[in-house]
Order: structure tokens, then sequence, then C-alpha cells
């Protein structure tokens, strides 16, 4: 992948991306999106059908209880940056294949470097084994771990909060832990 020095140029990149077959199915890339000079930068699983018609994250039903889950907070989403492992939807909404999620990898890479946030909140188990090599997120959620001098703090995707409301107060009770951490 060929360097790429601003976030400007990671969204022309991922826009116009071939690297793997779901380039083939979507309406739309989604790059990441907010503040690039953002303390928190939040990584997801993938685009759904809402995203990949828009092309911007979490703008769907999971993106509903995440503004709600960032304003209980005291954030908004314009002061920080979401985005997802992979960026463009699996068709059906499947769990990204670890092929499709290395093809993603330097475009997050990039992100994460370019916007050098204070933390990054990992949403979900996919996002959780990209950056960490980890599983089962509902036994780690709240924690925060630190590797290659990065801070991770862990959490529930707001999309399992669709499924399960309860959910819905642990991913607000998460993100209230977040700003503070990130504040400190």
């Amino acid at each position: 992948m060929v360097a790429l020095g601003s976030i400007d140029e990671v969204r022309r990149a991922v826009t116009s991306c071939t690297a793997c077959a779901l380039c083939e199915g979507r309406t739309n890339a989604v790059p990441g999106r907010g503040d690039a000079r953002a303390r928190i930068m939040l990584v997801g699983e993938a685009p759904g059908r809402r995203e990949d018609g828009l092309g911007e994250p979490f703008v769907g039903a999971a993106g509903q209880i995440l503004d709600a889950a960032l304003a209980g907070a005291g954030l908004s989403r314009d002061a920080v940056y979401i985005t997802n492992t992979v960026k463009c939807r699996p068709p059906r909404n499947r769990v990204p294949t670890d092929a499709e999620r290395e093809a993603c990898s330097g475009y997050l890479a990039a992100e994460m470097a370019l916007v050098a946030p204070r933390i990054v909140c990992i949403m979900g188990n996919t996002a959780y084994r990209s950056l960490l090599g980890g599983g089962g997120i509902t036994r780690e959620r709240g924690k925060t771990v630190r590797r290659g001098g990065v801070d991770y703090f862990l959490t529930v995707h707001p999309a399992a909060a669709i499924y399960n409301r309860a959910l819905e107060g642990v991913l607000g009770e998460d993100m209230r832990a977040l700003a503070r951490i990130a504040a400190g």
C-alpha cells in the first residue's frame, strides 16, 4: 500500500479500493469520518446497508444507538473519529473474513496513525480480533488495554443493542467511562 499522508488521501484510497472482492458488491466504500484530530477513535466491524448506501459510517440503526450513547457521555459525533475495520459491506452483513480484514488493515493503520487519538475504542468482536487478536468482547468490555504505545478501550458493538436492549445501558456506561479516560 502506498503511504497515505492525510485523512483525505485515505478517504480517496478507500473509495477507489479494489483489494478484495467486497468492492464488487458495494454501492459505496465507507472510509472513516469525523474530527481528524480527535482524542477518541471508535472502531467497529464493517458498514451495514445504510452505510453502504450513504458512504458514511454508523448512520443506520446502530449509529443511532451509538449517537445516543455518545450524547449520554457528553460527546458528539463531531468530536470523535468513527471508522470500521472493513470499509465495504460484506454480503448479507456477514462477519468479514480474515482476508477482507487484512485487505483493509492498511487503511485502518493509516487512520490511526494520522488521527493519533488519545484512545481507540474497540466496538465488538471483529474489531477486537482485528486490532488486538482478542475475542469475547462481553467478558472484556469496559477494560483498557495498552499495546504498542496505544491505549484501547473495549466495548460492545452498538448493533448488538438492536437485538439485546440491555446492551444499550452497557454501551452508555462504557461511553461515559471512555469520555473520562479521554479527558484525563
